[in-house]
């Protein structure tokens, strides 16, 4: 007890020696005295905290007064007077002994509007200072997520007692910090306090209106969006801040109203869809273009003829204008909003201004000397801007071009340490759950997969020769091959083996249902994949020469040979099936001497292969038993895989000259025979002539590099085929002139 004064050294002697209570709460009077003293360092707030002990104080707390005549508020008041100089030290703030009272503040707090505390607000305030100063600390916030202090913060705002604004301000840096896994799996208590704040922030007409925006942010920021967006059509809140925001949006405000705005507008967007927009039924698309067109122009204030320091002071906003961009532009490219011309003309020229500066300022940062040292947060709002960029890429597809084949390197280098990051970050989070901790080095590049994002852009830059140069001289093809596999892991996804002890008892629960964030990240990674095929198949088509020399190009034709065959025969997989078969045909061909015919894993994708172009047509499910229809499996997916289907029967009689012996899956199994049965009864002149030409053109083929099929396709009626629908040149191949 060196450093510590002689006065406090004689307050720890006379708490320690008291013999009744009663003397104890005397010497409290003269702690409170001394720990507000300029003298009392931690080391001698310690020493008093455990001179006085937790377990009297409890007493006081709880009410089990210490003599009969005096009452309890009394009591209550000292102790937590007591308590609250103790809480500013974060090693008592964290101790032990003060978590475990965290169930008495939050029940005195929970009671404010009784009868007993209408004298005495200052209890219920000093409650409040100690819950704060615990929950500035990670062992106190985990604390008071496990005693539900998120649910009763939420009843003490939504039943509007004393302070409700503390009681916010702990919900928010609790929710903040543990984001959806702060909610749970039940909506209900989210929806309730967002309906109660959303109402006070529509009607309040004071400053507190934008502080409200700032807590309603946090709040839409923190929650699980495949739990509350699909559950918010029947609540209040989405209307209330869509008229508050309106409003907001439609005055003349100055930038402290405009910013906190703007931001959340971000944040419902991000939650309910681009459709929240489109709330007015008199003028459904007025706050759609108004949003859209304010946040072009911050984005062009933030960050035209600025330095990149001067931008990122202001990263939160212009990220919240970039997420309200980026979604917009998809939404349009949907053709679900009718813009007429003026319009169209209007956004395409605010679009393009924003777009100029963010180009402007990534092309900046590029030729940076000390761009490879920035700090993780800089990183992230480099980020944003290529994530924002590559929605306008994938859907503008002339702009711009000579800049962004100048950044494309520098963007390629950023995209793939994020999606290292997150790589690591999926990685860490699996082998946790098996009880491995694993603790990852760069916590806020593994938060988004930019790479990821760019794939729909990169689809449309493979086409063009530039990019294209720029993306095979990078080797940028062996990044997209390490996210193939990375997206597959997610598809392909193995539920958790079941532990030995488990394994011979009887099943009397139903399986559980999927976890919704697995889904969403199974449909994600589908439409990824689907992504990296197309670049893929780009590639192989445009640049032939490269993909027949290149050892990466054969080891995806292996992966796809391996993987096709176990991708799960299920509708959601349709669309990837396709593209998966396709690539895989297009890579054959290309690498068809490296092909060798007692390859087990090419004959069960062929099987695939032909499983996915041989269902799309049939007659069985027209209404007229002559007509040829596209299959109702593949209906709702046909404008994602009709030219897939055409370019993989292309493909296939392509692969038939080059590697005949694969002419012998068509006959084996059923398929050739079953074309020429299928078309042999559609009705003369009904077949489509693109049908009909890939059709023909692939029987020509099988014919010519197995003549085995002619028997086969003269007893399925090929005769009667090839008069009906005028085949000539296979009509010549099986019966001559």
């Amino acid at each position: 007890m060196g450093d510590i004064s002689e006065p406090i050294k004689k307050c720890v002697l006379i708490l320690k020696s008291a013999q009744s209570d009663t003397e104890k709460f005397a010497a409290l009077f003269m702690v409170t005295k001394l720990v507000k003293g300029k003298d009392c360092n931690s080391a001698a707030k310690k020493a008093l905290f455990e001179a006085i002990g937790f377990k009297f104080l409890k007493k006081l707390l709880t009410g089990n007064s210490v003599q009969d005549d005096c009452p309890p508020s009394v009591y209550k008041s000292v102790a937590l007077s007591v308590l609250t100089c103790f809480c500013n030290e974060p090693e008592l703030a964290t101790h032990p002994e003060m978590l475990a009272n965290i169930p008495v503040f939050l029940d005195i707090v929970q009671t404010s509007d009784n009868d007993d505390y209408d004298d005495n607000l200052i209890i219920i305030s000093e409650a409040y200072t100690c819950l704060q100063c615990i929950a500035e600390h990670e062992a106190g916030q985990k604390a008071l997520i496990e005693v539900g202090a998120i649910k009763k913060m939420s009843e003490i705002y939504s039943h509007q007692s004393f302070q409700t604004d503390e009681a916010l301000n702990i919900l928010v840096k609790l929710v903040s910090r543990y984001g959806p896994a702060a909610w749970g799996k039940d909506p209900k208590p989210f929806h309730s306090l967002v309906n109660k704040i959303a109402l006070d922030f529509a009607t309040d007409q004071s400053d507190r209106k934008f502080e409200l925006a700032n807590v309603l942010s946090s709040l839409l920021y923190s929650c699980s969006k495949t739990i509350v967006g699909p559950s918010a059509a029947d609540e209040t809140w989405p209307q209330s801040i869509y008229r508050a925001l309106h409003d907001i949006l439609t005055s003349k405000i100055g930038k402290n109203q405009r910013d906190p705005a703007l931001k959340l507008a971000a944040n419902v967007v991000d939650v309910l869809g681009v459709e929240w927009c489109f709330s007015d039924e008199e003028n459904p698309k007025k706050c759609f273009l108004l949003l859209l067109q304010l946040c072009a122009i911050e984005v062009r204030m933030q960050l035209e003829d600025r330095s990149f320091k001067q931008a990122f002071a202001n990263a939160e906003l212009v990220t919240a204008c970039f997420i309200i961009l980026e979604l917009c532009i998809n939404y349009m490219a949907t053709d679900q909003v009718d813009l007429e011309q003026k319009e169209k003309q209007s956004v395409y020229t605010s679009l393009k201004g924003a777009f100029n500066a963010v180009v402007s300022l990534l092309t900046k940062v590029s030729n940076d000397k000390n761009k490879d040292k920035l700090p993780d947060e800089e990183k992230v709002f480099v980020c944003a801007m290529i994530r924002v960029l590559s929605a306008w890429i994938a859907q503008e597809t002339t702009a711009m071009r000579e800049q962004i084949y100048a950044l494309l390197p520098f963007i390629f280098t950023m995209a793939n340490e994020s999606f290292h990051g997150y790589r690591a970050r999926k990685l860490a989070e699996k082998n946790k759950s098996e009880g491995e901790p694993m603790v990852l080095q760069n916590e806020l590049m593994g938060h988004i997969d930019v790479l990821r994002l760019m794939l729909p852009a990169l689809c449309h830059l493979v086409v063009e020769d530039k990019a294209r140069d720029v993306v095979l001289n990078l080797k940028q093809e062996d990044i997209l091959y390490e996210a193939m596999n990375f997206h597959w892991s997610i598809v392909h996804y193995k539920k958790p083996i079941v532990p030995k002890s488990e394994r011979g008892k009887v099943k009397t629960q139903p399986e559980p249902e999927m976890d919704p964030q697995v889904l969403e990240d199974m449909k994600d990674s589908r439409a990824a994949m689907v992504s990296l095929c197309n670049i893929f198949m780009n590639l192989t088509v445009l640049a032939p020469k490269v993909v027949e020399n290149s050892l990466l190009f054969n080891t995806l034709m292996k992966f796809v040979f391996n993987n096709l065959p176990e991708l799960k025969d299920i509708p959601e997989n349709l669309v990837l099936h396709g593209h998966l078969a396709v690539l895989g045909l297009l890579l054959l061909k290309q690498q068809a001497n490296k092909v060798k015919k007692n390859d087990f894993s090419i004959c069960r994708y062929i099987t695939s292969t032909i499983r996915f172009l041989w269902d799309a047509y049939n007659i069985d499910e027209s209404n007229d038993p002559t007509a040829l229809v596209v299959s109702m499996g593949y209906k709702e997916h046909w404008n994602e895989i009709a030219d897939l289907w055409f370019l993989g029967m292309q493909t296939m009689s392509g692969v038939l000259t080059l590697v005949p012996w694969i002419s012998e899956f068509a006959i084996e199994s059923g398929w050739a025979e079953g074309i020429v049965e299928m078309l042999a009864k559609v009705k003369v002149g009904s077949l489509p002539p693109n049908v009909k030409s890939a059709f023909e053109d692939f029987l020509c083929r099988l014919v010519d590099s197995n003549a085995s099929v002619i028997p086969v396709l003269k007893k399925g009626g090929a005769l009667k085929m090839c008069r009906s629908h005028r085949f000539m040149d296979l009509g010549k191949k099986l019966f001559g002139d």
